[in-house]
Order: structure tokens, then sequence, then C-alpha cells
């Protein structure tokens, strides 16, 4: 079964049931373009140590997630509002003060294999 290419040559294939495979697992490419965007935010260290220490923590208001990050809190604000805005983080307010946990269950496997227990 060829395929076509952008040029609008087709192209022979060696094994077309792989690549119906590869098409099929790589699903809708917008949601690859924010698995993409996803990494791209957690690829900066500052960020990346935030999510670490959420994920031990379970729960974690940003005044002591700054102690534990060794960073000033705005730059753990600024951090969290980027990560917030992603979707990677979830807030929760208990009166004055705000705490905040990983938004879903495939960031904690993706923390298992930066920093295994």
């Amino acid at each position: 079964m060829p395929t076509e290419q952008p040029t609008g040559r087709e192209r022979p294939l060696i094994d077309p049931t792989r690549v119906e495979a590869a098409v099929t697992g790589l699903g809708d490419r917008e949601n690859v373009q924010e698995w993409a965007d996803r990494f791209s935010v957690i690829a900066d260290p500052s960020r990346l140590t935030l999510l670490v220490c959420i994920h031990y923590a379970k729960e974690i208001c940003v005044s002591d997630l700054a102690v534990a990050a060794d960073m000033t809190d705005t730059a753990v604000s600024q951090a969290l509002r980027l990560l917030r805005a992603h979707g990677l983080v979830t807030a929760q307010r208990r009166g004055r003060v705000v705490y905040y946990r990983l938004a879903d269950e495939t960031m904690h496997e993706l923390i298992h294999r930066v920093r295994p227990h």
C-alpha cells in the first residue's frame, strides 16, 4: 500500500502493517504537540525540581516549596503559574494558603522515571 508524500509522489512501503501500526499509535497529532509543549516546560531544571518536590510532598504551598527547592518565593510562583497553564499542577486554596499538587497520574509516572524510589 503506497503512501503519498507531501510532494504528491508515492512511496513504496516495505511493511504496510508496521506503518499502519505506527500511524495508529501516533494518534492525534494535536495530542503529540500538547505533550511536546509539556516536555518543553519540564525540560527546565528549576521547573522539574518543583515537580519532583510536589510529587514527593503530595501537596505543598509556595513558601514551603521554595525552601524545599532552594528557590525564592517569586521564582516558585512564576514557575507554578507556567506549570498550571500547561496543566501539570493544580492548586487548591485552604483559607489563605494555596496548596499545589500534580495534576494527573501521568506526571507521577514520569517523575518515577526521573527519580525512582
